[in-house]
C-alpha cells in the first residue's frame, strides 16, 4: 500500500521546525527548508509570501500544538489546582517528544528576529496565551490573585524553560512545578 505523503505546507512547516529551532532563524535559509522538506521552491511561495511568512507559520503552528497538549493535560486533571499546575505536565511530555535543548521557540525566536517582524506578533501572543489561560485556571482554582499568580508561574515557566536551554539543573521541569505549588500554597492562605 502506497503512503499518503503530507501536504507541501505541512512538510515545509515539519522542515521549518526542525531547522529554525536547531539551527536558528537568521541561519537556516528557505532552500534549506525546501530541501528537508522535499517539495519543489514554488510550493514554498505557493503556501508562503516568503521566509517571514513561513517564520511566523512555524511559531503558530508551534503553538497550536503546545496548546493541544496543555488543553489534553488540563482535562485530564479533576482538582482546579492540578488543572492549573497541568503546564508542567505538558512540558514533561513536550520535551519527551520534541526538542527542548533550546527553550523556548518564541522566546529564541524574538531573540532574533526583527522589531515589526510579524514571528514576535506571534511569539508575543503565545506568552500572552499562557498568562492569560492560567489567569484562568488560577481563578478557577480559587486563588485570591488570580493575575499575580498567574504572572508568577509564567515567569517560572519560562525559567523552567531557560533551564531546560542550559542544561545546568538536573531537574528543571519538576524544580518549576514545586515553585509553581508554592506560590499557588502562598495565594491560598
Amino acid at each position: 500500500m502506497a503512503s499518503i505523503r503530507q501536504p507541501a505546507r505541512e512538510r515545509l512547516l515539519r522542515a521549518a521546525d526542525a531547522l529554525f529551532y536547531a539551527n536558528g532563524i537568521a541561519a537556516t535559509g528557505v532552500d534549506a527548508v525546501i530541501a528537508k522538506a522535499g517539495v519543489a521552491t514554488g510550493s514554498l511561495y505557493k503556501n508562503f509570501s516568503g521566509k517571514d511568512d513561513l517564520v511566523a507559520a512555524y511559531l503558530a503552528e508551534r503553538d497550536q500544538r503546545f496548546r493541544g497538549m496543555w488543553d489534553a493535560h488540563v482535562e485530564a486533571e479533576t482538582d482546579p489546582v492540578g488543572r492549573l499546575l497541568a503546564i508542567f505536565g505538558a512540558t514533561e511530555q513536550w520535551a519527551l517528544e520534541a526538542d527542548l535543548r533550546r527553550g523556548c521557540a518564541h522566546v529564541a525566536a524574538a531573540a532574533q528576529l526583527p522589531d515589526g517582524h510579524a514571528g514576535i506578533g506571534v511569539a508575543a501572543g503565545h506568552k500572552r496565551h499562557v498568562i492569560d489561560r492560567l489567569t484562568a485556571l488560577a481563578g478557577a482554582a480559587g486563588l485570591r490573585d488570580p493575575g499575580r499568580a498567574a504572572s508568577d508561574i509564567a515567569l517560572i515557566y519560562d525559567g523552567m524553560l531557560s533551564g531546560l536551554a542550559i542544561g545546568v539543573d538536573a531537574a528543571p521541569i519538576e524544580r518549576g512545578r514545586r515553585l509553581a505549588e508554592a506560590v499557588i500554597e502562598h495565594d491560598l492562605r
